[in-house]
């Protein structure tokens, strides 16, 4: 193999000289991740398509996916239940909602409220 192949998946063959090799990461614009007490976050229960089982979504973050992830982890952690976290909404599987929002409170997301009943 070749020393210079830098995980050129997908790219054939170019002949422009001044080519430059890119990524799908480097395609992407960087998102920065606004500080905790400027999002709005909205803590509700959710049952739809969901076969009558409830989950707490969390809705209203602003940033990069990593920050998600790592945001969707810790709560999931700290609940002790599985959920997931894509598309700026984390889903945690069960009926949370007050853990979820005193513990957001607690690491500085000031406009995070409850919503729905």
């Amino acid at each position: 193999m070749s020393k210079n192949k830098k995980n050129r998946d997908g790219v054939v063959y170019s002949t422009n000289p001044d080519y430059e090799y890119k990524t799908f990461a480097d395609l992407i614009p960087s998102v920065n991740t606004a500080a905790p007490e400027d999002m709005k976050l909205r803590v509700s229960i959710d049952r739809k398509q969901r076969g009558g089982k409830e989950v707490t979504l969390i809705t209203g973050f602003a940033g990069s996916e990593t920050d998600l992830q790592e945001l969707g982890k810790k709560l999931k952690t700290k609940c002790g239940v599985g959920g997931s976290a894509k598309d700026g909404e984390i889903l945690i599987q069960g009926n949370h909602k007050d853990k979820v929002i005193k513990m957001l409170l607690e690491w500085g997301y000031k406009n995070t409220k409850g919503t729905g009943g």
